[in-house]
Order: structure tokens, then C-alpha cells, then sequence
């Protein structure tokens, strides 16, 4: 499995810049009562549009969907988690969460506010030798087409802390990338949705490319 993700990956770095969009971005779905669908409208189909237009990427316009402990996970280079509530990794899940990330696959996780407390607990048990570390404003994920000097943008308040950028870094490679006090899903959304400035919405877009730029190129 984890041969085969690995050589998709190859394969998708080759085509993501041109030829048919036959690759797609996942939402994560998962257990536990959180609200894995919080974003599902607008957030990913922006980002991914914003993508295409600025990036020259060729990405799927529609989002896929997917279980955290289905095997089509490894489909997907590519998978954003949000949500507000609790978490809950059955052992076969984290497992097969493991592997897709050592195998080279990519999470970023955006806490919707509410999330904290609930992936870290779970992604502990996905990688129980690693810590969520805070990313240097220096890090590679803040300067690929966008330059993000002072670290994530704070999209939304919540509680009025500073955005910041988290991190799991399995053998020198970033697996999962984790905002907190920014909540870049929600800055991707429709107008209509929060309300975010247009400059705030750029900001949010932006971020999101450099995540995406980020997990294709460092593979």
C-alpha cells in the first residue's frame, strides 16, 4: 500500500500541471460526533478553483469524500479535516491514517474552533512518537508562491489568540499540517457564508495554495 500511494504521488507531481483533472482534493469524514461536513459547500471547491486559476494546477473541480479508514484514502495525495467537535480514530482507521501519511500522503487538519483538544488526542495515536511542534516563520510551507512572513493568517477571531501553524514531521517530512486560531477552511467559503473580506478571503485562498504547492512539491 504504501508502495502504491508512493508511486501515485509520482504520477500526480507529472500531472497536476497539465492534461485532465483526474486527480482530486479529500475532506476526511470521521467518527465521533464532530462535524466533518462543516465546510462541505464552498470551502474545498474554492480552493481548488483558486488553485487552477493561480497555481496552473489541473485539479479536479469537485471534492472528493472520504472515510479515514477506507482504502481509497490512498487515492487522494491530498486531504483536509475540519470541524467543531469530537474526534474518535477506531484502531483500523488509525492505522490505515498512519499508513497513507508515512506512505507520503499529506493532512492538513483546520480547527473550526472546537477541535483542539480532540486531534490531538487522535493524532497521537496515529503517530504516538511525535508532538504537534509549531512551524518557524522561516518554514518552506509559508514561502512557496505566497510569502507568509508572520506565520498563518488570522481569518477569525474565535478566541482572540494568534493564528498559528502546527506540525507532525515524520522523518524529516511534513505529514500533517494543523492551523489553530485561523480557521483557513471557513476563510475559503462563499462570501454569503461569513461575510470575510475580500482581502481576508485572498489571505485564506493563499494560504491554502501553499499547502497544496507545499504536499505536491516536497514528495
Amino acid at each position: 500500500m504504501k508502495k502504491f500511494l508512493l508511486v501515485f504521488l509520482i504520477a500526480f507531481s507529472n500531472f497536476v500541471f497539465a492534461g485532465d483533472p483526474a486527480f482530486k482534493i479529500g475532506l476526511l469524514k470521521y467518527g465521533g460526533g464532530g462535524d466533518w461536513y462543516a465546510n462541505l459547500e464552498t470551502s474545498l471547491p474554492n480552493l481548488i478553483k483558486f488553485c487552477n486559476d493561480n497555481l496552473g494546477t489541473n485539479i479536479n473541480p469537485e471534492q472528493g469524500i472520504v472515510d479515514v479508514g477506507s482504502p481509497e484514502l490512498f487515492n487522494y495525495p491530498f486531504v483536509h479535516m475540519t470541524g467543531h467537535g469530537n474526534v474518535i480514530f477506531s484502531e483500523s482507521e488509525t492505522r490505515n491514517l498512519r499508513n497513507y501519511l508515512v506512505g507520503g500522503g499529506f493532512l492538513h487538519v483546520s480547527d473550526n474552533y472546537g477541535i483542539d483538544v480532540f486531534i490531538r488526542k487522535e493524532m497521537k495515536k496515529v503517530f504516538p512518537e511525535l508532538d504537534f511542534v509549531e512551524l518557524p516563520f522561516s518554514h518552506p510551507v509559508y514561502h512557496q508562491k505566497y510569502d507568509f512572513n508572520e506565520g498563518p493568517p488570522k481569518i477569525h477571531e474565535h478566541d482572540g489568540k494568534p493564528a498559528q501553524g502546527f506540525g507532525l514531521i515524520y522523518q524529516g517530512r511534513l505529514v500533517c499540517y494543523y492551523d489553530f486560531e485561523c480557521d483557513l477552511g471557513d476563510g475559503w467559503e462563499d462570501y454569503e457564508v461569513h461575510k470575510d473580506s475580500p482581502e481576508v478571503h485572498q489571505k485564506a485562498l493563499r494560504m491554502g495554495a501553499n499547502l497544496i504547492q507545499y504536499a505536491f512539491n516536497q514528495q
